[in-house]
């Protein structure tokens, strides 16, 4: 079938498009139903149908005959360590895992933390848990003590699983005190906390709390998969919200499995035995989707990275990976480009890599602006592809699919929605625009398989965040327009969308024309405060290793770009020059942040849990002070 007959079948009788793709997979009692209505009225998919989600990933790989095929490619620069996992080796080591846990008194239900950084045994740690119905939550290595303990708080898990360190790139970041931190602040006090330990960093070991994980697995029998019902949480991802609170995303286990298997072949044109790598990390949405979950269940080799895209040990350690495992798909964020363009921008390491193997690049978790986009398809020469989604739902919403019908590729656009997204753009009052005009994003209900049904424990915080705002749809909290061929263009979150003398302009639309400068690496635009025209942008740059070129110079050259591409009514008037933004961990620009230093001193702007360099909020500030930007520097 064409895009077009499989995306409207999938809008226009969604419960036979997904109960067939359903009937794919392995289920130990197979779903009566697509889709019903629990007890508190909530639209679920495949409720009756029991499966177990580990059992899907390895067992059914290895009774088809594929148990030698290399399930897992772990690779790490920083500790210069290399594994490979068959499927029969890992369903070995998941099932004594999950063996492990059962000793410790997990069952079905109960709730484990994961916090580890990209090594095998944080994958193991994940499928252990699905095999036994457990649901586990991720946190990221990175994240500090008191975010730690705030989520185990919320999930009150029965066991904690970690390591004894992480290494960012020469720098060894000991876990020990920061979970005995974060245990020491959570008021739920998990029985067990199990290190993996790393040769790197030694534990001082609790001996009423504290376990060795290889210890424990060598004395542990193996485990079966536990059949659960669809409807389970598999896990809990915690994403942030605008309380400060995280919220608690629920992913059900039948719903997930299906979507993911679909928008593998569908989106990524991935099948048994293909190469995917994803350089992110299990502590988000797109490692639990696309390194764990969505490969095995699907029978391809994942590739599990420790490193980063520079300095690991330079600009070439993507190339190096895509040529040394054969990657068919990668997948990464516009950010990791970036700085990959930044200290390289000729790509000459792309010289020392045979890339014959690779077919797709795959780009999001932010917007890709289009000379980012430009110089990636000019380098490869092959198709890359910008994509959209969110924690909430799992897996895409917006791509090209490529394992259906590659569609021709517009810069600056996501291409058309997936199967089952009924996408629709809103103005404030929740009146549906015409083709080309800017908006609220939202998607009609109900949502595909494998989007969160809620939050952890906050069903009221759930319905008040994505579904008050515009009975009938799910808020995506997110801007932009279709055009007259149906390709969404997505302008970054509603509060990303300023109003300059009562119109609405997009942030995201003058990055991309300042990203189009040739002395520009990164870019960041904000609104602040006028008394006159309400707000006004403001752009902080981050310049090209070995450019030359003088503030006045770049903030005129930019001033006029802005001018011609989008004209005077965007009212750009300051360039701030930068070395470096202030970012996640993760790799996302904290332009929420920026906003607020150009409202209020440093000393009153909190530094997130989350951001990758505290002192770069230091340099915006300072910044906003020497060029006046701002309502509190002038």
């Amino acid at each position: 079938m064409s895009y077009q007959e499989t995306y409207w079948e999938s809008i226009n009788d969604p419960e036979a498009f997904w109960l067939r793709e359903a009937q794919l997979l392995q289920w130990i009692a197979e779903p009566p139903a697509a889709l019903s209505l629990d007890e508190q009225g909530r639209q679920r998919w495949f409720r009756g149908g029991r499966l177990n989600v580990s059992q899907l990933a390895l067992d059914a790989h290895v009774e088809a005959g594929r148990g030698e095929q290399p399930a897992l490619l772990y690779d790490s620069p920083v500790s210069g360590s290399r594994e490979q996992y068959t499927y029969r080796q890992l369903l070995d080591e998941v099932s004594r895992a999950a063996g492990m846990l059962r000793d410790l008194g997990v069952g079905h239900g109960d709730r484990v933390v994961i916090y580890m950084p990209m090594i095998p045994e944080a994958v193991i740690a994940m499928l252990a848990c699905a095999r036994l119905g457990a649901i586990h939550s991720v946190v990221f290595g990175g994240f500090a003590a008191n975010e730690l303990a705030v989520r185990i708080d919320d999930a009150n898990p029965r066991v904690v699983l970690t390591a004894s360190c992480g290494i960012e790139v020469d720098r060894v970041i000991p876990y020990q005190p920061l979970v005995d931190e974060a245990l020491r602040r959570a008021e739920h006090k998990p029985a067990r906390v199990v290190y993996v330990s790393r040769p790197q960093a030694q534990v001082a070991w609790d001996e009423n709390r504290d376990l060795d994980w290889h210890t424990q697995l060598a004395q542990s029998a193996p485990a079966e998969p536990v059949a659960v019902d669809a409807t389970d949480p598999l896990y809990i991802l915690y994403t942030s919200g605008t309380t400060g609170k995280p919220k608690g995303v629920v992913r059900d286990s039948g719903g997930y499995a299906v979507a993911l298997n679909w928008s593998l072949g569908a989106i990524y044109d991935l099948h048994p035995g293909d190469v995917f790598w994803t350089a992110s990390d299990v502590g988000w949405v797109v490692g639990h989707s696309y390194i764990v979950y969505g490969p095995l269940i699907r029978g391809c080799t994942t590739v599990v990275y420790e490193g980063k895209p520079v300095r690991t040990p330079d600009a070439g350690a993507f190339w190096r990976v895509i040529s040394e495992y054969r990657a068919k798909a990668f997948f990464t964020a516009p950010t990791a480009f970036r700085a990959i363009k930044k200290e390289d921008p000729e790509a000459r390491h792309l010289q020392d890599y045979d890339l014959s193997c690779l077919e797709n690049v795959f780009v999001a978790g932010e917007r890709l602006d289009p000379p980012t986009y430009e110089w990636l398809s000019q380098t490869l020469q092959r198709p890359v592809i910008d994509h959209w989604w969110q924690t909430e739902t799992g897996w895409p919403i917006v791509a090209n699919p490529m394992g259906i019908e590659p569609l021709p590729i517009k810069s600056g656009s996501a291409t058309v929605p997936m199967a089952g997204y009924d996408i629709r753009v809103l103005d404030d009052s929740g009146r549906e625009l015409p083709a080309g005009e800017q908006g609220n994003l939202a998607i009609r209900l109900p949502l595909p398989p494998g989007c969160l049904p809620t939050l952890w424990n906050d069903e009221a915080r759930f319905r008040k965040s994505y579904l008050e705002r515009f009975p009938g749809f799910y808020d995506t909290s997110d801007g932009g327009l279709i055009d007259e061929d149906g390709y969404v263009y997505v302008m970054g979150r509603v509060d990303d969308v300023i109003n300059v003398a009562g119109h609405r302009l997009s942030t995201g639309e003058m990055e991309e024309v300042i990203g189009d400068h040739s002395a520009v690496a990164e870019c960041a635009v904000v609104g602040i405060h006028d008394d006159t025209k309400g707000e006004l942008p403001v752009a902080f740059v981050v310049l090209k290793d070995g450019t030359d070129i003088d503030q006045e110079r770049i903030e005129e050259d930019l001033v006029a770009m802005i001018r011609n591409e989008i004209g005077a009514i965007a009212s750009l008037r300051r360039v701030a020059v930068v070395q470096k933004l202030p970012k996640t961990r993760s790799g996302k620009i904290l332009r929420k942040s920026i906003r607020t230093l150009a409202k209020e001193a440093r000393e009153q702007v909190p530094t997130p849990s989350t951001i990758d360099d505290a002192s770069s909020l230091d340099e915006i500030a300072d910044a906003i002070q020497t060029y006046n930007l701002g309502r509190y520097a002038s």
